[in-house]
C-alpha cells in the first residue's frame, strides 16, 4: 500500500514499485506509473493504486455429484494484473487520501469474480460425475478445466487480469459422508495390519523354534564330545594301567633276574668254602631264626668232631 504523509497544506504519497499508481488533478489524469512518489494537494487530487505483483487467491466452493453428493473443491490460483487501467476502469481502487488505504474493498472484489468464473468452469463436471470419479481423477480434471477455462475466457481480458497458474488441492465429501468412506479403507488397513502382525508372530515362533533347535543341537554335540572325552579317558586310564603293569612287571624279573644272580654268587661263594665253615654258618643262621635260648648243654659226642675238624683245618692253613 501506498505511503502518505501528511504536511501543513500539502500531503506526499509514496508507492511501492509492485504497485501502478494513477494520479487525477480536478478529474483529469496528471500522472501514471510503478512506485510514484509526489506531493499534491487533498482537496483536488484522487488517486488510484493496482498491484501489479503476482498475488495468490486460495477458493473453496461446494457442489453436488451425479449421485447426489455434496462435494467441495479446494485450490488456488496465482493471478496478475496486466492492464491495471482497465482493471480500474471496472472495479474501484481508489486510495483514501488521509490513511493510504482502499476506500472499498477491491481486491476481495476481485477475488469473489475470479472464484465465481472458477467455479463456473468446474460446476458442470461436477454435477454430471460420479463421487467415485470425482474423489479418484477429480482433482487432475478440474485442474485442467481451470487452466483451459481461465486460458479462453474473454472476461478475465476484459478485465485486464492474466491467470498464471492453477492449483486443485483436493475433492472432498462432507465430513459424515467421509468418515463413511472411511470405514472399509480402515478395516482393509486393519486386516493388512492384522496378518503384518500374524506375520510377525510367525516369524517370532519360527525363530524361537530355530533356536530351540540350535541349543538342542549344541547340546547334543556337547554330551557327544563330553562322551568321547570319558571314552579317551578311559582308554588314557587303561593304557597307562597297562604301562604300568608292564613296567611292574619288567621291574619283577628284573628283581627277580637280580635275586638268581645273588643266589647263583652265593652258591658259588658257598661251594668253595669249607664244610666247617659252612656248618658253622647254618648253625648261626638258624640261632636267628630260634627262638631265644636260656640254658644250652652241647654233649660231648657234639663238641668232638667239631673241634677235630676246625683243628685240622688250622694245620693246612
Amino acid at each position: 500500500m501506498a505511503e502518505i504523509r501528511s504536511y501543513p497544506l500539502v500531503r506526499h504519497l509514496r508507492s511501492e514499485p509492485a504497485s501502478y499508481v494513477l494520479r487525477y488533478r480536478s478529474g483529469r489524469p496528471v500522472g501514471r506509473g510503478h512506485g510514484l512518489a509526489f506531493w499534491f494537494r487533498p482537496l483536488r487530487t484522487a488517486v488510484v493504486e493496482i498491484p501489479v505483483d503476482d498475488r495468490e487467491l486460495e477458493f473453496h466452493f461446494s457442489g453436488r455429484s451425479a449421485d447426489f453428493q455434496d462435494i467441495g473443491v479446494q485450490g488456488a490460483v496465482t493471478y496478475r494484473v496486466e492492464a491495471p487501467e482497465t482493471l480500474a476502469s471496472r472495479i474501484d481502487f481508489a486510495l483514501d487520501l488521509g490513511s493510504g488505504r482502499y476506500r472499498k474493498k477491491p481486491l476481495e472484489q476481485l477475488a469473489g469474480l475470479l472464484t465465481q468464473i472458477a467455479q463456473g468452469f468446474v460446476w458442470g463436471y461436477l454435477v454430471a460425475t460420479p463421487l467415485e470419479t470425482l474423489l479418484t481423477t477429480g482433482v487432475a480434471e478440474i485442474e485442467r478445466r481451470l487452466r483451459e477455462g481461465f486460458a479462453a475466457d474473454p472476461r478475465l481480458e476484459e478485465m485486464g487480469v492474466l491467470v498464471t497458474a492453477v492449483n486443485v488441492l483436493a475433492v472432498r465429501p462432507t465430513p459424515e459422508l467421509e468418515r463413511a468412506l472411511q470405514v472399509p479403507e480402515l478395516e482393509k488397513v486393519q486386516q493388512l495390519a492384522d496378518k503384518a502382525t500374524f506375520e510377525r508372530r510367525a516369524a517370532a515362533v519360527e525363530q524361537e523354534r530355530a533356536i530351540g533347535e540350535n541349543e538342542l543341537a549344541n547340546r547334543i554335540g556337547l554330551a557327544r564330545r563330553e562322551e568321547e572325552l570319558v571314552a579317551q579317558e578311559g582308554e588314557n586310564a587303561r593304557q597307562r594301567a597297562e604301562h604300568a603293569a608292564a613296567e611292574q612287571e619288567i621291574l619283577a624279573h628284573a628283581q627277580a633276574a637280580e635275586i638268581q644272580a645273588l643266589e647263583r654268587a652265593r652258591t658259588d661263594v658257598y661251594a668253595e668254602l669249607p664244610a666247617a665253615v659252612l656248618q658253622a654258618m647254618t648253625i648261626r643262621e638258624l640261632a636267628e631264626h630260634f627262638p631265644a635260648i636260656e640254658h644250652l648243654t652241647l654233649a660231648p659226642e657234639l663238641l668232638t668232631p667239631l673241634l677235630s675238624r676246625l683243628t685240622l683245618a688250622a694245620r693246612k692253613e
